[in-house]
């Protein structure tokens, strides 16, 4: 699935990055090179970021489709 349409960033693109250290949307943003575009993206980012963080609380290893 794709969390920004406008330049084309996939789920999977931004777990990769929160995984290697990314901890907020603009970060994310700016590691995916990611310009200013519609914003429509952000809230996305953030559930993905969200998700990252309580499965880490968990224990739990978020995979990408393609691990």
């Amino acid at each position: 699935m794709y969390a920004c349409v406008c330049h084309a960033v996939t789920d999977d693109d931004v777990r990769d990055h929160v995984a290697a250290g990314a901890c907020s949307a603009k970060e994310v943003r700016t590691a995916c090179g990611m310009r200013p575009g519609c914003g429509s993206c952000v809230n996305r980012i953030r559930d993905l970021i969200e998700q990252h963080f309580a499965a880490d609380e968990r224990g739990e290893a978020l995979t990408t489709a393609a691990a």
